[in-house]
Order: structure tokens, then sequence, then C-alpha cells
């Protein structure tokens, strides 16, 4: 008869637990625990601390009494393992609360002990009011510190996704919150436009952000960086990475592996024949770059217990490895990574590109469409996916689940560009996001449309001594941000000024997402300018470089933050269109059919608001039927709509203004 025994519960000891019992009816499972805890949803903790999850029993996935009942597995608790005789197949156990020493035969052993929050070495950090975040018990002591002692000031230390997650559910607790990295930026996985996403929402929401700097010593009311700068801290959690736990392997003679994790090869076995592991402390390898890794994930170390249990029952299931796929939100702001980072790519020796859009999730003209970003990274021998990332506040997992599934695949940019995927009106778009960031791809490795990601910029520009930057926005989308030294032309006013533009230089050209940028740079290719590159992503990607680490080379203008809160409930604003139109017949009346929100964000001087509906509705007091009327929209296309309308109700004198930008021309 088998005798499996399994170190560890959680995720993937207690899915080996489960696999196992499925797989064989007879084999003799036992599970040893050296916590209190043998299932839960360690995922779910800051949620819970946030007031998200409101019942601490529904992270309970699992007891020992539960386990036995449902699955005949053995599972004790408290019971610490302190050493493995791999010869005599035992090992050997002390129960911590009342030091009971026992052993346990088995024929399979497997590991599943996970890892453990690394503790810094700092003045300060064994304080009663300093906490990491890593069980029940951990969420237990957070939760009462909130309680007890009302604390209003916090510093974590660590901006990773358990140090965010932990953030938001501070904020949402009341207190002031600082977050100190000592990467660049925050998610340092990430790109810094992709962070600066997030970086954004933290701001927004009151976090104080501290990048490029450490905490040296912790306080019993602040916390001292090692820039001089001391913050208030009424508590400290610490949430600098995880460390796997190791040692009983390491005294059982194990291999470890380069990673620094537990060598396992494909079967997860490890280098005793009788011992397989899995979770967070196994090294495997990563499904992109084939190089090991350590990847300590939920979802890996849920399919990794599996496949170690069926292996252990004489199975030969293989492993394919992982792409490190993860994803977190703070407040509404989600972003995610896959695969290999651009930087990762190249340092790997793979000929590595990217691109980035930014689009609507759903339809524009459906309520609720948000922005959606995709950076996609690609082999730019083969046009194979590597991996990618992407930001939103509706959507962004969706495409990189999309991303995900290519990057594992191996599929190429080419096969993203065809296919299909669930469209309709509230749902997304007939052109993806993941598509267009495909047609992008295309375009750039084609030659067709060369682009610049706006974390080569500084490079760039350092080394291009003649360079003509080209801001080919409106007017007042210029006004409020823009490229340090760009020169102002919307698009719609391109083509009249071509001579203006010196064909001996480099030109560099942006738009708002990217995608009027790579109309400007046809045109000017077509005219025969032969240096032209678009910046890939536009000015929304300059904006969150720009916030996140900023430019050694260059400024771009902050837009002002938007002040949030988790206590302010969203309100519908009607935003009132204005109709005041002059009394003066004889005056010449120039109205803006846009939206109220369009017309909000910048107008021609003393224009009236009246939008195309309420003009197809009779609304809106224009005069006489001879009086001089132009109309003008975004790009033209509502205005001659409106001109046609008014036209019908016998007014003989309107005129098409055109778009916004050409309008302005002539302010």
């Amino acid at each position: 008869m088998e005798k499996i025994v399994i170190i560890g519960g959680v995720a993937a000891g207690a899915t080996a637990a489960a696999k196992a019992r499925r797989l064989s009816p007879d084999a003799q499972i036992t599970m040893l625990e050296a916590g209190p805890d043998v299932s839960f949803a360690n995922c779910g903790l800051p949620y819970y601390i946030a007031g998200d999850i409101d019942s601490r029993s529904k992270l309970i996935l699992q007891s020992p009494e539960s386990f036995k009942e449902q699955y005949n597995v053995d599972v004790h608790i408290h019971t610490l393992v302190t050493s493995i005789d791999k010869e005599a197949h035992l090992v050997h156990t002390l129960d911590t609360r009342d030091g009971t020493k026992k052993q346990y035969d088995y024929t399979k052993l497997i590991l599943a002990q996970g890892g453990r929050p690394i503790q810094p070495d700092l003045p300060g950090a064994d304080n009663d009011h300093v906490f990491s975040l890593w069980t029940l018990a951990d969420m237990d002591k957070i939760d009462n510190h909130l309680k007890q002692e009302d604390p209003k000031t916090a510093v974590v230390v660590g901006g990773g996704f358990i140090g965010l997650e932990m953030v938001e559910a501070l904020v949402k607790r009341g207190l002031k919150v600082h977050v100190v990295e000592k990467m660049p930026h925050v998610m340092s996985l990430m790109d810094a436009e992709t962070a600066g996403f997030i970086t954004r929402e933290l701001k927004e929401y009151g976090v104080g952000v501290h990048t490029e700097t450490g905490v040296v010593k912790i306080n019993p009311d602040s916390v001292e960086l090692d820039n001089g700068q001391t913050l208030e801290a009424d508590m400290v959690l610490l949430s600098i990475g995880v460390r796997p736990t190791l040692q009983l392997a390491i005294d059982a003679g194990l291999k470890i592996g380069e990673a620094g994790g537990l060598l396992v090869d494909e079967y997860l076995q490890t280098s005793d024949a009788d011992i397989y592991a899995g979770g967070d402390m196994v090294e495997i390898e990563h499904r992109v770059s084939g190089k090991k890794v350590r990847i300590p994930l939920a979802g890996p170390a849920n399919r990794q217990g599996r496949i170690a249990a069926e292996n252990a029952l004489g199975g030969q299931h293989a492993y394919k490895g992982s792409i490190g796929t993860s994803v977190v939100r703070v407040f509404e702001a989600v972003a995610g990574i896959t695969g290999m980072s651009l930087k990762q790519a190249k340092a790997a020796g793979i000929d590595a590109d990217a691109v980035v859009v930014h689009k609507e999730h759903h339809t524009s003209y459906y309520p609720g469409a948000e922005t959606v970003s995709v950076m996609v990274i690609y082999d730019r021998q083969t046009g194979v996916v590597l991996g990618g990332q992407t930001a939103g506040y509706k959507g962004a997992d969706k495409r990189l689940d999309v991303l995900a599934t290519a990057a594992a695949a191996k599929i190429k940019v080419s096969e993203i560009a065809d296919m299909d995927f669930a469209y309709s009106p509230p749902i997304g778009t007939a052109n993806d996001a993941m598509n267009m960031a495909a047609y992008a791809a295309e375009n750039k490795l084609s030659g067709y449309s060369p682009s610049l990601l706006v974390s080569e910029l500084d490079a760039f520009i350092e080394k291009e001594e003649r360079l003509v930057v080209l801001d080919v926005r409106d007017v007042f989308a210029f006004r409020k941000s823009n490229l340090q030294g760009a020169h102002h032309l919307p698009l719609e006013m391109l083509s009249q000024n071509l001579q203006a533009i010196p064909k001996d230089v480099t030109i560099l050209v942006y738009d708002e997402i990217g995608k009027k940028g790579h109309q400007a740079l046809r045109t000017l290719k077509g005219a025969g300018f032969d240096n032209v590159y678009n910046i890939s992503g536009g000015h929304i990607s300059l904006q969150r470089h720009a916030i996140a680490v900023g430019f050694e080379n260059f400024n771009v203008t902050l837009l002002p933050l938007e002040k949030k809160s988790i206590n302010s409930k969203d309100e519908a604003v009607e935003v009132e269109s204005n109709q005041n139109v002059s009394r003066d017949e004889m005056e010449r009346l120039v109205v803006d059919v846009r939206t109220p929100g369009e017309f909000m964000t910048g107008a021609f001087p003393n224009a009236v608001n009246i939008p195309l509906d309420d003009i197809m509705s009779g609304k809106g007091e224009l005069g006489s039927t001879d009086r001089e009327i132009i109309v003008y929209c975004a790009s033209g296309a509502r205005s001659a709509y409106a001109m046609q309308v008014l036209q019908q109700r016998g007014y003989t004198n309107v005129k098409n203004g055109g778009g916004i930008a050409a309008m302005m021309s002539h302010a």
C-alpha cells in the first residue's frame, strides 16, 4: 500500500492531498502542517483587512476534520517536521504545542512548505506595531491592532503585489498611508509606464509614494528613510519579498537549484526518487525563456501540487513550466504582466521589441467605455509573442489572459492580428485592443510605421543632434501638457504645413494614444520625409512613465491629480450644454455640436454648445433662418450631419467648420 506523506498545506500541499485521494482510494495519505491552519485563502487576507470580505470563516477552505471526512486524509496541524531520513523513508516531527515527538513512514514524500516573508534586519523591526502578512494569524494581529490601537498613519515597506493590496486595505480602514519601495518604481516587475498607471491611482487616493529609497529605522511612531526623510507611522507593514522554506530539504541533502529554490525535474521529482515537491519552495522552468526561476504564485502552486501527487502515484505528467502571469488591482486600477518583460528578453539575448496601444475596452459610443492599455513584447526575428503587460480600469485582465495564452503557445503577432475576439457594443470592439496591438507590432516589424517606446526616448533624444518633435493633438490638449520643445501642429493641419518642416532632420511625432501619431507618420513618409518615428502609446504613455520615474533629457508636464476617496460615492454629474445664443441676429453664430463633456475640454472662443442630438430634436434657439451659422465638432463628421439637418429645416447660411483643430487654426 502506498503511504503518501505531504509536508505543508495551503495551496500545493492541500491540492496534492485531494488529488492523491482521487487517484487512489486505498493509499494512506498524511498531511503534516507546522501552523494552525491547513488550507486557507492566503490571497484573500488583504481583502478581509480592507473589509471587502466580511467573514473570516470564508477564508478557511478546509480543516483537519473536513479533510478527513471528505478525502480520508489524516491531517496533523502544529506539527513541525524536524528531519527527513531518506534511507529509512521516515520523517520526524515535533508537536509545537506540547513537545511530543513522532515519526511517520512513507513510500512517497511530497514537500510543499512554501515560503516565508523576508524579515529585514532593521532597528525596530521587531516592535509590536510592525507586521507582515502571510497567515491567518498575521491577518488577525493586524486586524486586532487596527481595532484596538486605532492607528492613524501607516507605512508599507515594499511596493509589490501584497504591499499594494495592503496599501488599499489600510486606506479603506481610514489610515493615511505611505508606501516605500527601494526600486525606481512600484511594481518593479512591470515597465515604468505600466507601473505609472498604478502610481497615479495611488497618489489620487492620497497615498504617499516613495521610490528609490529604503527604511533604515523603525521608531514607535515613525520610520526613517535613507534619503533623510521621516514618515509618520503608527503601524508598519513589511512586504519586501518571499524566501523559500528550504532548511528541511537542505538538511536532507536534496539539491538546491541555480535560482535558489528546491531543484525538481519536469515531473516535480527532487534529487531523491521518492520525494516530490511543488509550490513556492521549488524552482521551475520559465515557459518562455527556458531558464530556471522561482515564481511564488498561487496558480502555479496549485497545478504543481496536482502533478506532484499524480507522479508520486506512478504517473508521468510533465509540468510544462510557468510564465508568471500575475495581476494586481489597486483601488479601481488594474495592471498585469505575463511572460518576459522587454528588459528580461534583451538580457536573455533575444532580439526583442515591443509596442503599446491604448483603446476603449468596449465601443466608445456605449456608456461606460474605459481605456485599456496593452503592451506586446515579441521576438523581432520570428514575430513570436514573448509576453506583455496590460493596464486599465476595465478589461485589463481579459487582454492579459490573451497575452498569457499567446506567450505560452508561442503565437505570432501576425496570428493575433487575425484573431476573432468576443464583440458586442457593451463587451468589446470590432477591432479589439489585442488586434490593434498586433497591427502596431506588424507595422513596426515591417518598417511601415517605426515607433519608439517611452522608455527609449531619453537615449534617442540624447543621440539625435537634429530633432523636430511634433505634437499632433488639438490645442487644448497641447496647452495642458506636452513634451518639452515639441511643436504643436494638429494632424488636421499637417498636410497644409508640410513645407514648413525641414526634411534633413529626424522627426518624432506623438498624439494622445498613438493612433493619430501613426497617421501623421504615414503622411510625412508619403511626402518624402525619411527619418520619422511615432511614440508608441502617445501622450498617455509619456504621462505614465513621467509619474513613475520621470525623464532625464526632457520634461513632460504632469497632468493634475484627480482627488479620489474611498468614502465618496459615484454621483452622476449632469454637464449642461451652453445654449446662450446672442440675440443680435446679424452676428455670426458658431455652434459646437459635440457633447457637453467634450465641450468642457476646450472650445472655439465664444462658441455655443448645442449637441447634435439637440439639433436633431429641434432644441436650441438659432435665430433667423438667414443668419450665418458655422457648426463644428471633433473631426467634422457630426458637424456635416448638423449642417444637413439645419439646411433641411430652412437655414440658408450654414457652413461646416470641420474639426476643432481646423477651427482653432483660424481663432
